[in-house]
């Protein structure tokens, strides 16, 4: 085989392997968490997203949502992580 052959086929393989562990990792991100339900879209499953008072501090944040950590419960999911619906009673009234 020459040696441009060889550089060819090399970086084909090279390319090939690189898409293959980009879709394994976009896979992998897209799978549900334990329980079925998939991650929460704004902190993406951490439970936790960046406190509104790290936005206007210079620095030296902390409150009470966030215990001076600068991240507090994230208000999509509840600090849970996922996706998860919220149960909700419906009651139907009598018609009149």
């Amino acid at each position: 085989m020459s040696p441009i052959a060889a550089a060819v086929a090399q970086g084909v393989g090279v390319v090939a392997g690189a898409l293959l562990v980009k879709n394994l990792l976009d896979a992998e991100a897209k799978k549900p968490m334990a329980g079925g339900f998939p991650r929460c879209p704004r902190c993406n499953g951490a439970g936790r997203t960046e406190c509104l008072c790290t936005r206007w501090s210079d620095k030296d944040y902390g409150c009470r949502s966030c215990g001076g950590s600068g991240r507090m419960r994230c208000n999509s999911c509840g600090g849970s992580g996922t996706g998860r619906p919220i149960p909700a009673q419906v009651r139907a009234g009598r018609g009149q």
